[in-house]
Protein backbone atom coordinates (compact mmCIF):
# COMPACT_ATOMS: atom_id res chain seq x y z
CA UNK A 1 0.00 0.00 0.00
CA UNK A 2 1.85 3.66 -0.61
CA UNK A 3 2.28 5.63 2.04
CA UNK A 4 -0.13 8.16 1.25
CA UNK A 5 -3.31 5.30 1.63
CA UNK A 6 -5.55 5.95 4.77
CA UNK A 7 -4.19 4.45 7.96
CA UNK A 8 -5.08 0.42 8.49
CA UNK A 9 -7.75 1.49 11.44
CA UNK A 10 -9.36 3.63 9.12
CA UNK A 11 -10.24 1.52 6.13
CA UNK A 12 -13.86 0.48 6.97
CA UNK A 13 -14.53 4.10 7.87
CA UNK A 14 -12.73 5.79 4.97
CA UNK A 15 -14.83 2.90 2.58
CA UNK A 16 -18.10 3.98 4.52
CA UNK A 17 -17.39 7.54 4.21
CA UNK A 18 -16.39 7.60 0.48
CA UNK A 19 -19.63 6.23 -0.29
CA UNK A 20 -20.64 3.33 -2.75
CA UNK A 21 -22.48 4.97 -5.61
CA UNK A 22 -26.09 4.75 -6.99
CA UNK A 23 -26.11 1.76 -8.18
CA UNK A 24 -24.55 -0.51 -5.60
CA UNK A 25 -27.09 1.64 -3.25
CA UNK A 26 -29.70 0.25 -4.90
CA UNK A 27 -28.32 -3.36 -4.66
CA UNK A 28 -28.17 -3.22 -1.15
CA UNK A 29 -24.46 -3.29 -0.99
CA UNK A 30 -23.30 -3.37 2.58
CA UNK A 31 -19.83 -2.90 4.06
CA UNK A 32 -18.27 -5.55 6.76
CA UNK A 33 -15.04 -5.31 6.36
CA UNK A 34 -12.09 -2.84 4.80
CA UNK A 35 -8.65 -3.31 5.16
CA UNK A 36 -5.26 -3.58 3.42
CA UNK A 37 -5.48 -7.19 2.80
CA UNK A 38 -9.30 -7.84 1.74
CA UNK A 39 -12.46 -6.46 1.58
CA UNK A 40 -16.05 -7.77 2.32
CA UNK A 41 -19.06 -6.72 1.41
CA UNK A 42 -22.86 -8.36 1.59
CA UNK A 43 -25.74 -7.76 -1.03
CA UNK A 44 -29.88 -9.40 -0.87
CA UNK A 45 -30.57 -11.54 -3.50
CA UNK A 46 -33.71 -10.82 -3.22
CA UNK A 47 -34.50 -7.41 -5.67
CA UNK A 48 -31.38 -8.77 -7.56
CA UNK A 49 -32.69 -11.80 -9.63
CA UNK A 50 -33.27 -12.80 -13.01
CA UNK A 51 -37.05 -12.95 -13.94
CA UNK A 52 -36.91 -16.80 -12.80
CA UNK A 53 -35.52 -16.22 -9.39
CA UNK A 54 -32.07 -16.67 -9.91
CA UNK A 55 -29.38 -14.15 -8.75
CA UNK A 56 -28.27 -12.25 -11.87
CA UNK A 57 -24.94 -12.90 -12.68
CA UNK A 58 -24.91 -9.26 -13.87
CA UNK A 59 -25.17 -8.13 -9.91
CA UNK A 60 -22.20 -10.52 -8.98
CA UNK A 61 -20.16 -8.29 -11.39
CA UNK A 62 -21.32 -4.89 -9.55
CA UNK A 63 -20.59 -6.14 -6.27
CA UNK A 64 -17.36 -7.74 -7.48
CA UNK A 65 -16.42 -4.20 -9.14
CA UNK A 66 -17.67 -2.18 -6.67
CA UNK A 67 -15.22 -4.43 -3.91
CA UNK A 68 -12.38 -4.07 -6.65
CA UNK A 69 -12.40 -0.51 -7.58
CA UNK A 70 -12.72 0.66 -4.00
CA UNK A 71 -9.85 -1.51 -3.10
CA UNK A 72 -7.83 0.53 -5.65
CA UNK A 73 -8.31 3.82 -4.93
CA UNK A 74 -7.75 2.91 -0.93
CA UNK A 75 -4.57 1.45 -2.55
CA UNK A 76 -3.70 4.09 -4.48
CA UNK A 77 -4.28 7.07 -2.15
CA UNK A 78 -4.77 10.80 -2.16
CA UNK A 79 -4.43 12.59 -5.44
CA UNK A 80 -4.52 9.43 -7.48
CA UNK A 81 -7.39 7.44 -8.64
CA UNK A 82 -8.22 3.96 -9.95
CA UNK A 83 -10.43 2.98 -12.87
CA UNK A 84 -11.80 -0.10 -13.90
CA UNK A 85 -10.05 -1.16 -17.31
CA UNK A 86 -11.08 -4.93 -17.52
CA UNK A 87 -13.16 -7.37 -15.60
CA UNK A 88 -14.29 -11.06 -15.97
CA UNK A 89 -16.52 -13.26 -14.14
CA UNK A 90 -16.84 -17.03 -13.95
CA UNK A 91 -20.28 -18.11 -12.15
CA UNK A 92 -20.56 -21.15 -10.69
CA UNK A 93 -23.48 -21.39 -8.79
CA UNK A 94 -26.96 -19.48 -8.48
CA UNK A 95 -28.38 -18.17 -5.30
CA UNK A 96 -32.00 -18.02 -4.64
CA UNK A 97 -32.16 -16.48 -1.43
CA UNK A 98 -30.60 -15.02 1.70
CA UNK A 99 -27.72 -13.21 0.93
CA UNK A 100 -24.64 -12.84 -1.39
CA UNK A 101 -20.80 -11.97 0.51
CA UNK A 102 -18.18 -10.69 -1.41
CA UNK A 103 -14.04 -11.17 -0.46
CA UNK A 104 -12.10 -9.02 -2.33
CA UNK A 105 -8.51 -9.97 -2.03
CA UNK A 106 -5.30 -8.09 -3.97
CA UNK A 107 -3.53 -10.18 -6.50
CA UNK A 108 -1.46 -7.23 -7.35
CA UNK A 109 -0.94 -3.51 -6.30
CA UNK A 110 1.48 -1.97 -8.20
CA UNK A 111 2.16 1.92 -9.05
CA UNK A 112 0.03 1.91 -11.79
CA UNK A 113 -2.26 -0.90 -11.69
CA UNK A 114 -4.06 -3.15 -9.59
CA UNK A 115 -5.56 -7.01 -9.52
CA UNK A 116 -8.49 -8.09 -7.30
CA UNK A 117 -10.05 -11.53 -7.18
CA UNK A 118 -13.63 -11.20 -5.76
CA UNK A 119 -15.02 -14.59 -4.44
CA UNK A 120 -18.36 -14.36 -4.39
CA UNK A 121 -20.67 -17.05 -1.82
CA UNK A 122 -24.33 -18.01 -0.90
CA UNK A 123 -25.30 -18.01 3.00
CA UNK A 124 -23.72 -21.64 2.81
CA UNK A 125 -20.32 -20.37 2.02
CA UNK A 126 -20.41 -21.98 -1.76
CA UNK A 127 -18.48 -20.15 -4.19
CA UNK A 128 -21.46 -18.72 -6.56
CA UNK A 129 -18.95 -16.51 -8.73
CA UNK A 130 -15.08 -15.81 -9.27
CA UNK A 131 -14.98 -12.11 -10.18
CA UNK A 132 -11.65 -10.67 -11.29
CA UNK A 133 -11.16 -7.20 -12.22
CA UNK A 134 -7.96 -4.80 -13.34
CA UNK A 135 -7.86 -0.95 -12.31
CA UNK A 136 -5.58 1.54 -13.94
CA UNK A 137 -4.30 4.26 -11.35
CA UNK A 138 -3.61 7.32 -12.56
CA UNK A 139 -2.80 10.86 -10.82
CA UNK A 140 -5.46 13.44 -10.78
CA UNK A 141 -3.15 16.43 -11.11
Amino acid sequence: MSEASPAIDDGLAWARGRGIGALAAKMGFEWVEFTPERAVATMPVEGNTQPVGLMHGGAYVVLGESLGSMHANFHAGPGRLAVGIDINATHTRSATSGTVTGVCTPLHLGRSLTVHEIVVTDDEGRRCSTVRITNLIKDLG
